[in-house]
């Protein structure tokens, strides 16, 4: 998961389980053509891409880990990779890359970066995409839920909310 700037320095929303479903309903209607594997983004990208795979039926599933470290400068981190899958597993394939959310696009534009490298076509998709944040303005997720300037709180997430952290409007009660 990428979204890193201070949550207090954007709006929040915090989502509902139904809000994910009518972004993932929006989603799927927008993928075109058949895909070989999916990949999903660690953390943010497991759940929106274990629902992905399952409704579309791709059984070769694979994950990616990238780490940034936070001590650099955000723009200028470069990435170590705790898991990605090999060569082998990618190549001459086309591969769906699942993710929650695209802020700045650093992870999903590594690991785009990756799979090209390997002979793979790829096309990223995310529940939301924040384009305000975005650092490659020539490149965008071909594929989004929606488009958002807020901090996404997602139903999976809410454990890290101190209390009281749900925002009035909120589809939750505070925690």
């Amino acid at each position: 998961m990428e979204q890193k700037p201070d949550p207090d320095d954007l709006e929040r929303e915090i989502l509902s389980w139904p809000d994910v479903d009518k972004l993932i309903d929006h989603l799927i209607p927008q993928l075109q053509g058949e895909f070989d594997g999916l990949l999903m983004i660690t953390k943010g990208g497991l759940i929106p891409g274990g629902i992905l795979s399952e409704t579309l039926k791709i059984q070769h599933v694979l994950t990616a880990a990238v780490h940034f470290p936070d001590e650099v400068d955000q723009k200028l981190a470069w990435p170590t990779f705790m898991q990605f899958p090999s060569d082998t597993l990618l190549t001459n394939r086309r591969i769906l890359i699942v993710d929650d959310i695209w802020a700045n696009g650093r992870a999903n534009m590594i690991v785009r970066g990756r799979l090209a490298a390997v002979g793979c076509e790829c096309e990223t998709a995310v529940l939301h995409y924040r384009p305000r944040d975005n650092l490659f303005h020539d490149t965008a997720p071909e594929y989004y839920g929606a488009i958002t300037s807020r901090y996404i709180i997602y139903p999976w997430e809410r454990s890290v909310l101190p209390h009281g952290g749900a925002q009035s409007g909120s589809s939750f009660p505070a925690i």
